[in-house]
């Protein structure tokens, strides 16, 4: 008896072993936000939907752990350390300060960086780095601007919304400033790092009279549109931004990438680095952009008829909503 139980027990201890070797492969995956907004949710959002379509197509089984830092230094710090202490497989940080971070934090480990909306990687010095890679929402300004002109061609003045602790916003400003002063535009800085302080900015805008507002991918102002973007529709005034999540929550326009576009392609690309490696990939990889995006509450509100941007790209019309 006992040398049938052994031998039952040494069958079942095989076919254990050999389970396990033909066990699915397992990659955890720790998603990192700057900050809680529209733009980032949406991102981190398509990022987690991507990760699970690839795990049923490849039969591989792939956890996610999304964390947010608040906007804190100190917060993104910690939450670093901690992606990098608990052997995630592939860290994506989303928006340029939290990749940062997470760069200098990995490099001890060469974890692979897989970073999403970096509108200037190379500003960023977030290029030329063997573990980091990423997408980019880099902007097309003077497009935008082109936009401004095609709805109002009698544009004196352009109001300038944006964060100072933003990287993101460092040269799509100065190209703005660049093309506005080419047009012979004049245009006025406001800027903020906090939701009062952006939202006493958007006022100090309106007092000014300006005739319309450019913001780039700034993540500061994104996470206080819903409160300005009411104060400026009520001045008339409107407002042009750098993402599609800006004007679904009230800004009036934008051209730019799609970000749940963008979140899909940063999550195949993590999916590559963790299987393949990082040698083959680019430094990083720029979405397309062309997609005009306005809100038609907003384009209402300012007695804007959106079919004078019909002729300049794809044009998508959306409502405000609070996500």
């Amino acid at each position: 008896m006992k040398k049938i139980t052994s031998v039952l027990l040494s069958l079942l201890l095989v076919f254990s072993l050999a389970g396990a070797a033909f066990a699915a492969p397992s990659y955890k995956v720790a998603i990192v936000k700057q900050l809680d907004h529209a733009s980032l949710d949406e991102i981190a959002a398509a990022i987690q939907a991507e990760l699970d379509v690839i795990a049923k197509k490849e039969g591989v089984s792939i956890s996610s752990e999304l964390f947010s830092g608040q906007n804190d230094q100190t917060t993104l710090q910690q939450i670093a350390t901690q992606t990098v202490n608990e052997d995630f497989d592939v860290i994506i940080p989303i928006a340029t300060r939290a990749a940062q971070i997470v760069a200098v934090v990995a490099e001890d480990t060469q974890t692979p960086v897989v970073y999403a909306a970096i509108s200037d990687p190379e500003a960023a010095e977030l290029t030329d780095i063997d573990y980091v890679t990423g997408t980019s929402d880099m902007l097309n300004t003077e497009f935008i601007i082109d936009m401004m002109l095609a709805q109002n061609p009698e544009i004196k003045t352009v109001g300038l919304l944006y964060s100072l602790s933003e990287a993101n916003s460092i040269k799509p400003i100065e190209e703005a400033k660049a093309y506005l002063e080419e047009k012979g535009i004049r245009f006025i800085p406001a800027t903020g790092n906090t939701n009062d302080e952006i939202i006493a900015a958007a006022g100090s805008l309106v007092s000014d009279r300006v005739d319309a507002i450019f913001t780039p991918t700034d993540n500061v102002v994104m996470a206080a549109e819903l409160a300005i973007a009411p104060i400026f529709a009520e001045a008339g005034i409107p407002h042009y931004t750098g993402a599609d999540s800006f004007v679904r929550n009230g800004a009036f326009a934008t051209c730019g990438v799609n970000y749940t576009d963008l979140g899909t392609r940063t999550a195949d690309l993590a999916y590559q680095a963790v299987t393949e490696g990082m040698a083959e990939l680019e430094d990083y990889y720029k979405m397309d952009g062309g997609i005009i995006t306005v809100n038609t509450e907003t384009a209402e509100a300012l007695g804007i008829d959106t079919a004078v941007f019909a002729d300049m790209g794809t044009l998508v019309e959306v409502e405000t909503t609070e996500e």
